[in-house]
């Protein structure tokens, strides 16, 4: 059985959870479910970075401790992905005491590698972002003020800090970059890192004295890492290393992270694995933003998307369905409630829902309630097993890629194919000169649907669930390994019930 590993970025719980974070979660599950189906080993997991100046500040703001801050603060992360159906393996806190030794022992591997020293920071650093920037990264404001390239705050900060040699990976990470051309995907992320590390690497400053909130540098209890080495090793973290037995959990085979986090993935995390002498992730996939109106959601601007809100008014599948289809992965999208009711009513009401209501209705009504009796095939049923059949390599195909979307879309391609095939056949009007020939046409169309749920199921399990419940398809047989099998006639299915109901507004709903 081959291994999958994969994780999301780890949130900064600074606030509550948006759409942005509910998109990769989501989409992140959507790759761990596909690859549990697919029979693979597979090991997803989420978490929140919690250390950091940004935190100990916002603590403060708020009369607690840092500790006690981001106790509070996780929670909601956490409900979000309870709300949200995520299947993660672990939540990974970056305060977790396994965390802070793992970290600890990352960093004696670097200091044992020559890769260390202790020296003066000098330069601009955002808090907002913990990241340091060069004076020609920075913008200027219409008002004077220095900004980093995000649109953040900058400060002049000097203290002693331990640096780290990323200048000498240079060369070893465009030679990554040049072997494996899929290491950072999609491609213009990996020519904006080529182009950053062409330009040449300075080295790192991976230590702070001004404040005290963060993991202790070993040896020197005055200093707490730099919180972007302290996060990134949390990928790490699960596999136990150094103990024994650690190679069973790394290295990960994806880091599913959002596009303005790409640097510090691609270029500072292999460059520590490196110097460490350990495996490097498979990919890092930078996924883009979800726009509220064109615009990038945030506070300063109040137009925040808060998920468990839409996951209560448009529900959970709905939900999850939408940002995995509409948007394509990697690329920015737009998040709107008319865009989401129109996917609803079209995509899940009128096509696949219709398709599997009026496909059982009519074997409850014509054949008993049972599977029916397949008969010989004709070349337009055959033509509709070769499509369907096609949708589990294709889909493999899309997930391979790191694309929910067109997974998606050729699971709705199949979806009109079964809906055309069942208008031009008309087993209703069959029933009436050919009842065998129609028993034939709802057996096809009833096995489709079945093959059509088993793939759903990573973008919505608790609908396809339920489809399948009324296919009277056992728990064993559910997995990509069962999606060759055939239903069997004669089966008893329960009494067809709606998947997938219309979104009407509020106040529509309320004058029915």
């Amino acid at each position: 059985m081959s291994r999958y590993f994969v994780t999301t970025a780890i949130s900064y719980p600074n606030g509550r959870p948006h759409i942005g974070h509910a998109y990769e979660v989501i989409a992140t599950d959507w790759l761990a479910r596909f690859a549990r189906l697919d029979g693979r080993d597979t090991y997803f997991m989420t978490g929140t970075d919690e250390h950091g100046l940004k935190i100990a500040q916002a603590a403060r703001k708020e009369g607690v401790t840092p500790q006690a801050f981001v106790d509070a603060m996780v929670q909601h992360f956490v409900a979000m992905c309870d709300k949200l159906n995520i299947s993660r393996d672990r939540f990974i806190r970056t305060t977790d005491p396994d965390h802070k030794q793992v970290v600890q022992a990352l960093w004696k591997k670097l200091e044992e590698a020559g890769d260390i020293y202790l020296d003066r920071y000098e330069g601009w650093y955002s808090v907002r972002d913990e990241a340091y920037y060069d004076e020609e990264d920075l913008v200027v404001a219409e008002d004077g003020t220095k900004l980093a390239p995000t649109g953040t705050e900058v400060s002049w900060t000097v203290e002693e800090s331990w640096f780290f040699r990323l200048s000498r990976f240079q060369e070893p990470l465009l030679k990554l970059y040049a072997d494996q051309p899929e290491f950072v995907q999609p491609s213009n992320r990996m020519n904006e890192m080529r182009a950053f590390v062409e330009r040449g690497l300075k080295d790192l400053s991976i230590s702070r004295t001004s404040f005290d909130w963060g993991v202790p540098v070993p040896g020197s209890d005055n200093h707490v890492m730099y919180v972007w080495l302290d996060a990134l090793t949390n990928y790490l973290t699960p596999s136990g290393w150094p103990a024994a037995g650690w190679e069973a959990k790394w290295p990960a085979d994806l880091h599913v992270i959002g596009k303005d986090v790409v640097r510090f993935h691609a270029i500072y995390w292999p460059a520590f694995l490196m110097s460490a002498g350990l495996p490097l992730p498979g990919k890092v996939f930078g996924h883009g933003f979800v726009l509220n109106r064109g615009a990038k959601m945030s506070k300063s601007l109040g137009n925040i998307v808060e998920p468990m809100g839409l996951a209560d008014s448009f529900g959970v599948d709905q939900l999850r369905y939408y940002l995995l289809r509409a948007i394509q992965f990697g690329q920015d999208g737009e998040w709107s409630h008319e865009a989401i009711a129109r996917r609803i009513n079209a995509d899940l009401a009128n096509d696949l829902g219709n398709l599997a209501q009026r496909t059982l209705s009519m074997i409850a009504k014509n054949c008993n309630g049972e599977v029916p009796v397949d008969g010989p095939a004709l070349p337009e049923d055959e033509a509709l097993v070769t499509q369907v059949s096609a949708m589990l390599e294709e889909a493999r195909a899309a997930h391979a890629a790191v694309r929910p979307d067109l997974a998606l879309d050729a699971i709705w391609a199949r979806v009109s194919d079964v809906n055309a095939y069942l208008n031009e056949m008309a087993p209703w009007s069959l029933r009436k000169t050919d009842p065998a020939r129609a028993d034939v046409v709802l057996y096809h169309a009833a096995e489709c649907i079945r093959r059509i749920a088993i793939l759903v199921q990573p973008a919505m399990p608790e609908s396809a669930a339920r489809l399948l419940d009324q296919l009277s398809v056992a728990e064993t047989d559910r997995d990509f390994a069962a999606f060759a099998k055939c239903l069997k006639p004669g089966t008893q299915l329960p009494g067809p019930q709606g998947i997938f109901p219309r979104w009407m507004e509020p106040e529509e709903d309320a004058a029915q």
